[in-house]
């Protein structure tokens, strides 16, 4: 198997940066995260996950994002 440089990160709606829950090489396989979201507001949040890097390795890279909705 090979390491692959994993990050997902959290944005609001303006596209601002507010968390980073994963940041690290990872194995591929299956994972659970948590995220604690007290500090943030009621409303749409966005998170993405990219894995690989497609400037180096075999140039393959995963990058998915999707929509949120924190309710308080």
């Amino acid at each position: 198997s090979e390491l692959a440089q994993t990050v997902i990160k959290v944005y609001d709606i303006l596209g601002n940066e507010v968390a980073t829950l994963v940041n690290e090489e990872k194995e591929p396989g299956y994972y659970e995260v948590e995220f604690n979201a007290e500090q943030l507001s009621s409303g749409i949040y966005f998170y993405r996950l990219q894995s690989g890097n497609p400037l180096t390795g075999s140039g393959q890279s995963y990058i998915q994002t999707k929509k949120m909705i924190l309710l308080r």
